[in-house]
């Protein structure tokens, strides 16, 4: 490992918008990615992980380990969102590259970031695009590992803002990482690891709109910056309709590792609930646990990292 560069563990779940964090991972120089887990959460797994390893396969990174985790979440999330994966993998950048890895034979994902971490010599940044589940998990049965994190990195909650869940015997406050496995969720907080948090608060300033698509379609003579552009225009199906917008939920939360510094940080105190109807909100309270929230960020700087990126490979 290249002790120079910070070491990133990603854990997400599939959706388009985790598999373009992926990429925009792929293409920062001064980070190491050492491990992928993928959770069957905003994705059908399988070809969720197909999607994964094509994309470290494209960038010449498919010796980076994958993990598959086995835990099912509290709350499903809707099936016509799971099942972008496959409509990804039958792009044409990716639908020919010759897929090799069984998915049913990977480590499970709270093995391999227990052994990732219990190997590393240096602190790792875990990135967190997806629920938390595995990493909470991990730090329960080897609490030793802890140790190893440097910080983690969660797009995750909904503070100050409504949530984006809308379903059965809720009152729509919280947002989907958290409540897809709202007890691994309290229990992170409860733990009172270095963690950031970007929220819905944050992400909701930064839409895929049209604007962006047509700004990013003029780099789509470059490979990665066309692939991302097919990655988005999946997602217009949602911009407008009746009641959701497509955000730069994972993507913002991905640039944090390379744009600290284009984000103010919020210490507060939070619990989150785990039980109806407002299952899986954050709650900002003065009897909680501390971590951080990011509560601004310079969307200009944001906007012109990405064409960047993803214009430069």
């Amino acid at each position: 490992m290249n002790s120079s560069k910070k070491l990133v563990f990603f854990e997400h779940d599939g959706a388009i918008d985790d598999l373009l964090s992926l990429m925009l991972l792929l293409t920062m120089k001064e980070v190491e990615l050492i491990g992928v887990n993928v959770t069957p959460a905003d994705c059908y797994i399988e070809p969720a992980i197909e999607s994964t390893w094509k994309i470290l396969k494209l960038f010449g990174k498919e010796q980076i380990p994958v993990g598959r985790s086995r835990i099912n979440g509290v709350n499903a999330f809707p099936g016509e969102w799971r099942a972008r994966p496959e409509v990804v993998n039958a792009l044409p950048s990716l639908i020919n590259i010759q897929y090799s890895l069984d998915p049913y034979g990977l480590p499970d994902a709270v093995d391999l970031i227990a052994s990732t971490l219990n190997n590393c010599q240096e602190p790792v940044t875990i990135l967190m695009t997806g629920p938390c589940s595995n990493l909470v998990e991990a730090l329960k049965r080897e609490p030793q590992i802890r140790k190893k994190i440097s910080g983690v990195v969660w797009m995750g909650g909904a503070f100050r803002t409504s949530g984006n869940v809308q379903t059965y015997q809720h009152d729509a406050s919280a947002e989907w990482n958290v409540f897809w496995d709202p007890i691994s969720s309290k229990e992170l907080f409860e733990m009172e690891l270095p963690l950031v948090c970007i929220p819905l608060d944050l992400t909701n300033q930064v839409p895929v709109d049209r604007g962006f698509l047509s700004e990013l379609a003029k780099y789509s003579n470059r490979k990665l910056a066309d692939l991302a552009g097919q990655f988005w225009a999946m997602t217009v199906d949602t911009i407008p309709s009746y009641h959701y917008t497509y955000f730069m939920w994972d993507v913002l939360a991905t640039s944090f590792l390379a744009l600290d510094e284009i984000f103010v940080l919020e210490e507060v105190k939070a619990i989150v609930s785990d039980r109806p109807p407002n299952e899986g909100q954050t709650i900002l309270s003065s009897d909680g646990f501390n971590l951080k929230i990011a509560a601004q960020v310079d969307k200009e700087a944001f906007y012109r990292y990405l064409f960047y990126q993803f214009s430069s490979f």
